[in-house]
């Protein structure tokens, strides 16, 4: 085929008509006597080109017939209007080359997740993967363009830690040059807030690891999070730069991906709704009182909300809820104690709508020495392992919160995913660590 200028399949929709040049893979083929209908993919979108005999070298009509499932190969036609295609538009081949010849495809009539996971590195062919990956893309920039508008500096912190911030029993520990205590990382916190003290402002997007043994549609093992952290920002502060993450990065979606969320069947009213209506808020106590009001659940002040009644809450509204001053016994050791109760902390759960579960977590931190170090001993921790952050409290301690976000839960919410695991390439779970 001699050279040409090909360009991607929506760009050749949007022209309408004339010639075009596209490359490709088969989404679909089928041949008749006299015509082959071979429906052409690309990261773009799909259309349907169509290979007559009579208008076509034999060559071309022979090698149009040996297309397979997934087969690489370019064509070069002329694009016209067809009312009875799903494109409304189709091309009428004048020339074909194949690029390679695909073996048999071996995802045709076992759908099942388990199989599909099996072949993931084929399964992201698909068009409900390729739509999700291009909601994710515009998810990760979101996240950035918004923290980058508002002042905020990337940074790093490393994946191999020596302390636990989350909880010892969900820690991945590392063959480290034999050397104990290594761990995979939680969440950038502890090394994170060292920084603020020089930027102010910072921010990450970056893999975190969670050893629980889980099941659940909506738990990895390896995930990507979004994290945040500020001197000088208060609680309430903080719920607004979370209200507003959100709300940023679900109008994106909605303003970059519409044709996307129409491929997943994605009724968007529940996202527009999120835009249009503040979020909920209201402390652990009002939660209670609601889930004892509306559900009849008696459950124990001082225990953590579970899966089910997190469910329950998000059931009744249509946006996003806040739950602030969780019992400071079920939430971890960094926590700032409320000023006003020291029973609570001066910490929030944003619970998505639809069922989606936990989506941030977040607190403004204690910034008392001592308080830190009574709350470690408390735990069993060794507080002498933590000198390194503790001496952020001993030179010039101030105010701060922050926040962690789990990119894979809001993106199971914004394109209404049945599990998690449909939202990153290669999940990692507790029983599955390949391909």
């Amino acid at each position: 085929m001699e050279l040409k200028k090909f360009i991607k399949v929506k760009e050749a929709l949007d022209k309408k008509e004339g010639q075009v040049s596209l490359r490709g893979w088969v989404y679909r083929q089928r041949a008749q006597k006299d015509l082959v209908f071979i429906t052409i993919r690309d990261e773009s979108g799909i259309v349907q080109a169509v290979v007559d005999s009579s208008k076509v070298s034999e060559k071309v009509f022979e090698d149009a017939k040996k297309l397979t499932m997934e087969s690489s190969f370019k064509l070069t036609g002329k694009l016209r209007k067809e009312e009875r295609s799903p494109q409304g538009y189709e091309v009428d081949v004048v020339d074909l080359e194949i690029v390679q010849i695909a073996e048999n495809y071996p995802i045709s009539k076992d759908f099942s997740e388990e199989f599909l996971l099996d072949v993931r590195h084929l399964w992201l062919r698909s068009r409900k993967m390729t739509s999700i990956l291009k909601i994710r893309s515009t998810v990760f920039k979101a996240i950035h363009d918004f923290f980058r508008k508002k002042d905020f500096y990337e940074y790093h912190s490393p994946i191999l830690q020596s302390v636990q911030c989350e909880g010892g029993s969900s820690l991945f520990k590392v063959d480290y040059f034999e050397k104990p205590g290594v761990f995979l990382a939680q969440t950038w916190q502890l090394y994170a807030e060292p920084a603020i003290f020089s930027l102010g402002k910072i921010y990450t997007i970056s893999p975190s690891f969670r050893a629980e043994k889980s099941k659940t549609t909506r738990h990895l093992t390896e995930y990507w999070h979004a994290e945040m952290e500020g001197a000088w920002i208060t609680f309430e502060e903080l719920q607004d730069y979370g209200e507003q993450l959100i709300k940023s990065v679900i109008k994106e979606v909605l303003d970059k991906n519409k044709e996307d969320l129409i491929i997943l069947k994605r009724d968007t009213k529940i996202l527009e709704s999120s835009l249009k209506i503040p979020f909920v808020r209201m402390t652990y106590d009002d939660a209670l009182k609601v889930l004892k009001e509306k559900f009849d659940f008696e459950i124990s002040w001082g225990k953590d909300l579970r899966t089910i009644e997190e469910d329950k809450l998000s059931s009744l509204y249509e946006t996003f809820v806040i739950v602030t001053r969780y019992p400071k016994v079920v939430k971890a050791f960094y926590m700032k104690e409320d000023p006003e109760n020291k029973d609570v902390v001066l910490g929030f759960d944003c619970i998505a709508p639809e069922g989606y579960g936990e989506i941030i977590g977040a607190s403004q931190r204690e910034s008392d020495l001592n308080k830190l170090i009574s709350k470690l001993k408390e735990q069993g921790e060794d507080a002498s392992q933590y000198k390194f952050y503790l001496d952020t409290r001993r030179y010039g301690s101030v105010p701060h919160s922050g926040f962690g976000m789990g990119v894979e839960r809001l993106l199971s919410f914004i394109v209404g995913a049945q599990t998690i695991k449909d939202t990153i390439p290669f999940p990692r779970t507790m029983v599955r660590y390949k391909p």
